[in-house]
């Protein structure tokens, strides 16, 4: 065997490819030499709107500090029942209702409640502040965690590739058919990242030029199919809408258009691997229905890590004004984050709504990740060295105080994170408890970054705790 992968590694070269084919042939040598180590990590952040509720990621078996000890009622936000640090395997417990789908993901998921992130405004989202950790909800003032993985990451034509439901518009096109600025991701003061709205397009972005017919890229781009010229005539055409210190803004938007060239070199580089991998174009991807979209955006993410367009991916799967009506709902997702115990137009009421709704999501990062672990890589699977990770912009209430900030991870790092477990940290305050701020900081020094003693502003409240470094309940070693 020793010998074969020498003989492998002798005989294999770039030959003609680009730069843009380092990713794939990366993964083939590491995979040969068996150095586990050097294979690419990947990350996929799920954004949700509205908070992800607390109180249903408990393990059966263990104490619900998230409700009330006499009457089972569930306590607000910063209102964790005084509590020791729980560190205990997933193994011995069932997973909650709510985690269902994850259950043959057990050994790979880890739940992590009761970190804080406090210190800068959200009224219902942290904004650009939920991945830099800075008082930067509307105007981005630093660079995020994604971001910020993408560069030390990719290789690939993206740093990192982001699709949302919706989020602020340049012209006058709705979010579905467009790019859209969510306020969440950047690469730094001033440098915020375009998300794609439409799933097709995104399919097009992506995988259009490889796959595509010219009657497909006729349709969205142009009958010669070259993404840098409708996208020049698009920013045109909304620059004219524009006068003044908005033109100004729309210039800073523009300075990601100077690497498109490259970027299409790059993909052009990658056609091979791309067409093994893309996903069928279908009617849903024009689809408005939440799911439909949600479900669309997930397929592509998938795609594109494994043809190796981005390592890392960021998806927003629904705002405060979505509606899921399959869900037979009118209330829209602000709506149901101020229910509670009050019905929703269903009749459910306002946590069963808000549950439902993220075992919508749960169910496809489920689909995510068992098709991450039936690709083989290096001794194991894609999955080994991919981390998905389910948040919300506002911590784990509708409104965001960010005192309790739940996060679902699923997948591995290079074995650089213990996972199969359930880790809640003591109350906000109290001697033990950690930030949101050390847990990013556990992501990155996984990812093999040189991370700093802290991420983001610091909680002066939290001032006599200990808060650098990473969480060592989380590293390997």
């Amino acid at each position: 065997m020793t010998y074969k992968r020498r003989n492998f590694l002798r005989t294999l070269s770039l030959g003609s490819s680009s730069l843009a084919m380092v990713p794939f042939l990366q993964s083939v040598r590491v995979h040969a030499a068996g150095d586990e180590t050097a294979l690419p990590k990947r990350f996929v952040f799920v954004v949700k709107s509205s908070g992800i509720d607390k109180f249903n990621l408990v393990p059966d078996g263990l104490t619900n500090h998230f409700v009330d000890e006499k009457n089972g009622e569930k306590l607000g936000n910063r209102s964790r029942r005084e509590g020791s640090l729980v560190d205990v395997p997933l193994a011995a417990h069932k997973l909650p209702d709510k985690l269902s789908v994850l259950e043959n993901f057990k050994d790979r998921l880890t739940i992590i409640q009761s970190l804080s992130g406090v210190g800068f405004r959200g009224d219902h989202t942290k904004g650009f502040g939920t991945l830099s950790l800075h008082d930067s909800e509307k105007v981005a003032v630093a660079p995020t965690l994604d971001c910020l993985l993408g560069q030390h990451l990719s290789t690939g034509p993206y740093p990192m590739y982001g699709m949302a439901m919706n989020g602020r518009l340049l012209g006058n096109d709705k979010p579905e058919n467009t790019y859209c600025y969510p306020n969440l991701s950047a690469y730094g003061p001033a440098k915020p990242v375009a998300y794609q709205g439409s799933p097709r397009k995104a399919f097009v972005e992506l995988f259009g030029a490889a796959v595509a017919s010219p009657e497909q890229l006729e349709k969205k781009l142009a009958l010669s199919g070259k993404l840098m010229d409708f996208l020049t005539e698009d920013a045109r055409r909304v620059e004219k809408q524009l006068s003044g210190n908005d033109k100004e803004r729309f210039a800073l938007y523009m300075d990601s258009f100077n690497s498109l060239q490259k970027i299409e070199e790059k993909k052009a580089a990658l056609t091979d691997r791309v067409q093994k991998h893309a996903p069928e174009l279908t009617d849903r991807f024009d689809s408005i229905a939440p799911s439909a979209r949600i479900e669309s955006h997930f397929e592509i993410a998938s795609a594109a890590l494994i043809a190796g367009l981005t390592n890392v991916i960021t998806l927003r799967p629904d705002t405060l004004g979505v509606k899921y009506s399959e869900l037979k709902l009118s209330n829209s997702v602000h709506a149901i984050g101020h229910l509670q115990e009050n019905k929703a137009s269903n009749g459910w009421t306002g946590h069963q709504a808000r549950m439902e709704i993220e075992k919508l999501h749960l169910k496809q990062i489920a689909k995510m990740a068992k098709k991450f672990a039936n690709i083989p890589e290096g001794n194991g699977s894609m999955l080994d060295n991919t981390m998905i990770i389910y948040m919300s912009c506002s911590s784990g209430d509708h409104h965001c105080g960010g005192h309790d900030w739940p996060f679902l991870l699923l997948g591995g790092m290079g074995k650089k994170l213990n996972m199969g477990r359930y880790v809640e940290y003591p109350k906000y305050g109290t001697k033990g408890h950690r930030t949101v701020g050390n847990f990013y900081l556990s992501l990155m020094q996984a990812a093999g970054m040189k991370t700093p003693g802290t991420f983001g502003q610091p909680d002066a409240t939290l001032k006599d705790l200990d808060l650098k470094g990473p969480l060592e309940e989380l590293m390997v070693g």
